[in-house]
């Protein structure tokens, strides 16, 4: 983890970055689909989406007062937003769709002024500093 300062402008400038942002969502993708089949079930994806500790409200403990099965019922609606046609299984394309969505939502709620937080190695919201970094000391 490391503390990075970043704005709306800087995810939605990743996002717009087609080849940056495909590059990216595609790794994630490939180390999700565990059988290599190009397809995620809920179960490669289960993990990653439990991750985004949805309702985490003190610091990194999910509330307690949620059963377990809400849970579940709530992830599996994750896993649902991913599968767009409604097959089962996430493809590459549905994928990026909705991690673009994702993304532009995050974007939006930064809004424009930079912000100080701590994100994850290898999360998207890293790649894009990053590229943001690198694009700035290019143009210097």
């Amino acid at each position: 983890m490391s503390v990075e300062i970043l704005d709306g402008s800087t995810v939605r400038s990743f996002v717009e970055d087609e080849g940056a942002f495909n590059s990216s969502v595609d790794g994630r993708f490939a180390a999700l689909d565990a059988d290599h089949d190009g397809l995620l079930t809920y179960a490669e994806m289960a993990g990653e989406l439990m991750s985004l500790r949805v309702l985490e409200k003190h610091f990194g403990v999910d509330e307690a007062a949620v059963a377990p099965d809400e849970l579940g019922v709530l992830y599996r609606g994750l896993f649902e937003r991913f599968d767009r046609d409604g097959s089962g299984m996430v493809d590459r394309h549905e994928f990026r769709a909705e991690m673009k969505e994702v993304m532009l939502a995050v974007a939006n709620g930064l809004g424009f002024l930079p912000v100080q937080m701590v994100v994850e190695e290898g999360s998207f919201l890293k790649v894009a500093v990053d590229r943001e970094l690198g694009q700035l000391a290019k143009a210097a």
